[in-house]
């Protein structure tokens, strides 16, 4: 029997935290943007991948390890923060005419988004935070209660990053036609990404 004490409310819960914006649904929008809905479809497949590693890594302690250990913490809080960082300021520096600052292969998308979204030390804490709120101790989780709610996860968050990339090409398809507007966008995430991995430096 699963332990999971109000489903839909956990279900309203994860789609609140995938609409609030973030490096996720930065590199979804911008990989919609330069390889359409195969590069939108693969950078979702590529949160979907990082999340899940995320996930059970918070299940299995990772998170406890992550604070008895700060220097383990702050490293890969630190690599995060570069990678976010490094990232913006190929955009910012991208002329116009040059290649893409990702590149439009899908499974490059995938690779992209995989590691922005597991770059992210902050999010096994969250997930080890988050799991309790909506777990029974009483009946005793086990398994197939994280099983059940990781799966979730996964499931919403096709669906959102499915909506999000058909509603970022509709638009990306009107942007192409200005190359100045296309330029500017892109200076505009790099400014983003920068300041995501700037926030996530310095938030304790």
């Amino acid at each position: 029997m699963l332990a999971i004490t109000d489903y839909p409310a956990f279900v309203v819960a994860i789609l609140i935290f995938l609409a609030i914006p973030g490096p996720g649904n930065l590199a979804l929008i911008s990989s919609t943007a330069q390889g359409g809905i195969r590069g939108g479809l693969a950078a979702t497949l590529g949160v979907i991948a990082g999340d899940q590693i995320l996930m059970w890594c918070a299940v299995a302690g990772v998170a406890a390890l992550l604070k008895a250990y700060p220097t383990a913490f702050a490293l890969v809080q630190w690599l995060g923060a570069a990678y976010l960082a490094w990232l913006g300021i190929r955009m910012l520096l991208a002329k116009p005419g040059e290649g893409a600052v990702l590149k439009i292969a899908p499974h490059h998308f995938a690779r992209q988004a995989f590691f922005i979204t597991l770059l992210n030390p902050k999010a096994i804490v969250f997930y080890m935070a988050f799991f309790p709120l909506f777990v029974d101790p009483a009946r005793q989780p086990g398994l197939m209660t994280f099983a059940v709610m990781a799966l979730t996860i996964a499931a919403l968050t096709f669906m959102y990053g499915l909506a999000a990339t058909l509603i970022s090409h509709f638009m990306a398809e009107r942007v192409r036609s200005s190359p100045r507007l296309s330029g500017a966008i892109t200076k505009l995430a790099g400014v983003f990404l920068i300041g995501f991995g700037v926030r996530l430096a310095l938030t304790k």
